[in-house]
């Protein structure tokens, strides 16, 4: 049976879910979501014995029904192979009360590898079912991670070119070296005067200028997202969730259909709405725990209904999460109207205009499905230096915002169901808050020398992403300001 893809602002149109895509995002600036959320045709029984390519394949052949199967095991292949430092891809560390899934050990040592790994491999192979001749320009803005693994996975695939756009002062210093130092023909970097959301708005602006649109085809290219917002980004983020209780089953830690709970450290909302669907597809996840750092309008929109941006944009030590315009929420909102496009769109010109929207209570009712929470920069630092004093084991800021979240979860429910922390980036790669949180009177200036005394400490091998940006050479030193993202990628792309 055919599944197919339609916009959270206009229902009537659907399309293929190679073509979906290949967009990035829709026309009328809504994103793709499938007509349904499809069931596992295979049970949990029979998923706990396979390899992470194999449940891939169980769960994408639901949502991708245009690719063969030959097509998408090809990609499948592709993507989870030795760019992994680990046979599971994904593997289930269970430490202080919970279950850590640890979805950085791709080639940028970030949860985003995990859907960048295949998303150029599913793009390329839509572009041939499409009969697409122009060069497909992949146009994304980072908040840290996201970048880095786009630019790994696109760097010099044929018929590709891809542009990365982050805030300068809005990413680590690691993060920053891993995407300037980026090889590649077809790779361009730029930082910008802004912020994340500024990054964002700025992209999503160029998508839907339909004007820049017939430039670029004059020269022969056409625009796609490596974002979360493209779907082909968002189904590969769901099997690690279908995977990860597969393999709590196997390892005997839960029976049989038993429900679990899911944290998931979140700023863009992509991953825990990856869990949500999961659980639509038969996965047996009770409570979806939404953790927050300190800019935390999620976390208020789950207290209040009401999702408000108008707030002072704050810098933490978990980057990744800083976003005020949380982009894939609105395919949850789509859901809670009961798929009208028509209130999903006046919700999101109320964001657009006024920063803000308010659900309704019928909505609210849609929401039993969440928890959420928020950790203050001084519980992330606590959070690490207690597990590590307690454990050994050693937390990157993002997954400590989501420990320290069901931490707090836990003390005020008394819910015991076994729960899986979603670990999103190595502790490597925000070496410099790490060490500060475990050991701040040995704190070294140089960023390297962090990398040397947190390995010194821990028990965790050096990633070979760390050592090969110890002396690689800037690459990309590109800088504009906010309202120059479109004049910088018509520079970029020689189009006048």
């Amino acid at each position: 049976m055919s599944l197919l893809y339609k916009s959270t602002r206009n229902s009537g149109k659907t399309v293929t879910a190679s073509y979906a895509i290949l967009k990035g995002l829709a026309e009328d600036g809504g994103l793709f979501v499938p007509t349904e959320i499809p069931r596992l045709s295979v049970s949990m029984d029979e998923l706990k014995d396979k390899s992470y390519q194999e449940t891939a394949f169980a769960v994408m052949k639901e949502f991708l029904t245009d690719f063969t199967e030959e097509e998408l095991k090809s990609c499948i292949e592709k993507a989870y192979d030795g760019k992994f430092d680990t046979e599971e891809i994904a593997p289930l560390v269970k430490e202080g009360g919970a279950y850590y899934l640890e979805l950085y050990h791709g080639a940028t040592i970030a949860f985003k590898d995990m859907a960048l790994s295949i998303l150029p491999h599913l793009l390329t192979t839509a572009a041939r079912k499409n009969q697409v001749k122009n060069q497909i320009v992949i146009l994304t803005a980072t908040s840290g991670d996201t970048g880095k693994a786009a630019l790994a996975g696109f760097a010099d695939v044929k018929g590709t070119k891809i542009i990365v756009f982050y805030p300068k002062a809005g990413v680590s210093r690691f993060q920053e070296l891993q995407m300037v130092t980026q090889k590649g023909e077809n790779t361009s970097v730029v930082a910008i005067h802004g912020n994340f959301d500024n990054a964002q708005s700025g992209v999503k602006a160029m998508f839907e200028d339909k004007e820049l649109a017939k430039e670029l085809d004059a020269f022969g290219y056409q625009f796609s997202s490596a974002n979360s917002i493209n779907i082909g980004r968002l189904v590969p983020q769901i099997v690690y969730y279908v995977y990860a209780y597969a393999k709590l089953l196997k390892n005997g830690e839960i029976a049989q259909g038993e429900p679990i709970n899911v944290t998931v450290p979140t700023g863009n909302f992509g991953n825990i709405l990856a869990a949500y669907y999961a659980k639509k597809m038969g996965v047996p996840i009770e409570k979806l725990i939404c953790a927050s750092n300190e800019n935390k309008v999620l976390y208020d929109f789950f207290q209040t209904g009401t999702y408000d941006r108008n707030r002072d944009f704050v810098l933490t030590t978990s980057p990744s999460m800083d976003i005020l315009i949380s982009s894939n929420l609105e395919r949850l909102i789509y859901l809670l109207t009961g798929e009208d496009d028509t209130e999903d769109r006046r919700m999101m010109e109320e964001l657009r205009t006024k920063g803000a929207y308010e659900i309704t209570d019928q909505m609210k009712e849609g929401l039993a499905d969440f928890a959420a929470g928020y950790a203050s920069e001084d519980q992330v630092k606590q959070t690490i230096h207690e597990m590590y004093a307690n454990t050994g084991y050693v937390l990157d800021p993002h997954t400590a915002v989501a420990s320290s979240v069901y931490g707090e979860y836990f003390r005020k429910t008394g819910d015991t169901r076994k729960t899986i922390i979603a670990s999103t980036a190595s502790p490597y790669k925000f070496a410099g808050s790490v060490m500060e949180a475990i050991d701040p009177e040995g704190m070294e200036a140089d960023e390297f020398k962090r990398i040397d005394k947190l390995r010194e400490l821990s028990r965790m091998e050096i990633p070979k992403a760390v050592e090969q940006i110890r002396n690689a050479p800037i690459l990309h030193t590109r800088e504009c300001g906010i309202q120059k993202m479109k004049e910088t990628v018509k520079e970029i792309l020689g189009v006048s």
